[in-house]
């Protein structure tokens, strides 16, 4: 009988849970003391200085973030991934349409036969960030991120910008995916690009209405709501069939190449092979996305480094085959810089394989989609978990044990994207976003290695920032020497010997305050170093646009931190304090004892 009532209790407490799921409230969407009412609120902006210098200087912790931030969702997601998913999922989310686009326009354009040596560039490039996010990852296994990790070593202030980031980024990149889902379903069909979308009379850009885009989001996303396990299983499957896909370019290319176009080698010089790799080197993004999944995973620090680190690798290899063989199977000069692997098959006799190279794009496409609804999800919940966006967001149904509420946020908001913009210039402008995340994160984990609050001596906190501060200098000195194609070595004799000595200094008159638990980065200032300068050298080579979109949209962040994210947060982090410490006066000691 007792077991009866106490069954009969669970279910009710159960079925109360997926009720209140879905109720709103003022709290879920205005938290915290300032958002009380109205004079609460304009006593809050009185005290916006003395906040934003508590939130600026401020950290989280590792503990806290596994712990107080995560149960702001009410449910846990349940961990249900192995490293066999998390090594799909990187497939999944890396793979896309970019190789089959970008390696021909780069290889004609830039790189020549040498587009090879470009892959492999930017390939170990982004292998130092992977090696940085698996370190994390293993240690903070929550949703959050880069946005989680850079809260607990760089401060909520600059986790607040990386944050606004990757909404961006990500919002804005599935509406791009999906509306390229768009034009590779209708050269499947042997249609004209834009038959498919619905002609109106709006402005050049915003009149082709994609239907079939909007379609492609909400399945995607409704995958991801109902189970992670599921979309796991459907993106095993669509990598599958997009590996087999890429088995036959590579396997055909080499069958029918001839290693005599591969001369001359290094067709436009050592620079055409570095211009080349900043932009094939966004063929390889997306793995961030599967750090986000750590809170999902059975045994973090077994499964994320085989999981990050394996598919990391074997996506190098496979990307420098497919390089390989379209560069065997036509002269540069000849290669198509649009549909370069279909003509390419047509100029050696096989037509056909037209379809199957758009068959591999559109089911590499639909894998990225697949797994970025997963990624920004969590990164979504756990930014709302700090209240940096309405904790509404943040909240996991009790049943599907996943983020609906953060799910339907980014695809109602890639949907009204998809639908009506081409995205061609945003798009192209969203490449600074990511590397100004990669980069951070590189300084965050030499500051984790370095830096222990109450532990670490000023005087070596002090030089760790002076150390680091050169290492950006010099790195964007040596991205500012190459952009503007200085003939002189006089400004690499300054730079890269300025990085070098910087990093030394860190090395060797800085001993390591914390050290990895379960798996950590080798070779550390070296490596994450390494990752900072060529993050910021890439950076380097984007277009002034890219620059003047990431000043006004941090101006645009900047505005809603001030009179929402800051208020928000610092009532977070508050909660629990002394009454005090909601005065300025109080704030500035209890300031200075957090610190």
């Amino acid at each position: 009988m007792v077991f009866c009532c106490q069954e009969s209790n669970l279910d009710v407490a159960t079925l109360v849970n997926k009720r209140s799921y879905w109720k709103v409230s003022k709290g879920d969407f205005f938290p915290g003391e300032s958002f009380k009412n109205w004079s609460a609120y304009k006593s809050a902006l009185s005290q916006t200085c003395f906040r934003f210098k508590d939130r600026l200087i401020s950290r989280s912790d590792d503990a806290n973030e596994l712990g107080d931030v995560r149960q702001q969702s009410k449910s846990d997601m349940k961990r249900c991934l192995s490293w066999w998913d998390l090594t799909w999922f990187g497939f999944g989310a890396v793979i896309g349409a970019g190789i089959f686009v970008l390696t021909g326009q780069e290889a004609h354009n830039h790189a020549g036969p040498g587009i090879v040596l470009s892959y492999v560039l930017s390939g170990l490039s982004a292998m130092l960030s992977v090696f940085c996010y698996t370190e994390f990852a293993v240690e903070i296994p929550v949703a959050g991120g880069s946005f989680a990790y850079l809260r607990v070593e760089l401060g909520d202030f600059v986790a607040f910008i990386a944050a606004g980031n990757i909404l961006l980024e990500g919002i804005v990149g599935s509406a791009a995916v999906a509306r390229g889902w768009t034009s590779y379903f209708t050269t499947l069909l042997n249609r004209q690009p834009n038959s498919l979308r619905i002609h109106t009379k709006l402005k050049e850009g915003f009149n082709l209405l994609d239907p079939i885009a909007v379609a492609v989001l909400v399945i995607a996303s409704a995958l991801a709501m109902v189970s992670t396990k599921m979309t796991s299983i459907f993106n095993w499957v669509g990598s599958v069939v997009n590996s087999a896909v890429i088995l036959f370019v590579i396997t055909a290319g080499f069958s029918h190449g001839k290693t005599s176009n591969l001369s001359p080698f290094l067709a436009y010089g050592a620079r055409g092979i570095f211009q080349a790799a900043a932009i094939v080197y966004f063929s390889y993004g997306g793995f961030d996305t599967v750090a986000t999944m750590a809170e999902e995973t059975r045994n973090p620090a077994r499964d994320i480094p085989i999981g990050l680190l394996g598919s990391m690798s074997c996506i190098i290899v496979v990307y420098c085959l497919m390089a390989l063989s379209l560069s065997m199977i036509q002269p540069y000069t000849e290669i198509d810089p649009n549909a370069a692997y279909s003509l390419a098959f047509q100029s050696v006799g096989m037509k056909w394989a037209k379809s199957l190279v758009a068959l591999g794009a559109l089911k590499g496409m639909t894998t990225v989609l697949l797994v970025g609804a997963l990624g920004q999800a969590r990164y979504t919940t756990h930014i709302a978990r700090a209240h940096m966006i309405p904790p509404w967001f943040a909240h996991v149904h009790p049943k599907t044990s996943t983020p609906i509420n953060a799910t339907l946020l980014n695809t109602i908001l890639s949907i009204c994207i998809a639908f009506f913009s081409s995205l061609d210039m945003l798009s192209s402008l969203l490449s600074i976003s990511t590397l100004f995340i990669f980069m951070m994160m590189a300084v965050a984990l030499i500051v984790r290695r370095y830096y222990v609050r109450g532990v670490t001596p000023r005087r070596n906190l002090l030089k760790l920032t002076i150390l680091l501060l050169i290492i950006i200098a010099a790195s964007m000195g040596t991205a500012a020497c190459w952009s503007l194609n200085l003939h002189s070595w006089l400004g690499y004799v300054v730079t890269i010997p300025s990085w070098f000595f910087s990093t030394m200094g860190i090395w060797i008159l800085l001993p390591q305050q914390n050290s990895p638990k379960f798996w950590g980065v080798p070779c550390v200032p070296w490596l994450p170093s390494l990752s900072i300068a060529t993050n910021v050298f890439l950076m380097g080579s984007l277009k002034a646009e890219a620059f003047l979109r990431f000043g006004l949209c941090t101006i645009v962040m900047l505005i809603y931190y001030l009179t929402f994210g800051l208020h928000a947060t610092y009532d977070m982090a508050h909660q629990q304090k002394p009454e005090l410490s909601k005065t300025p006066e109080g704030m500035g000691r209890s300031v200075q004892e957090e610190f």
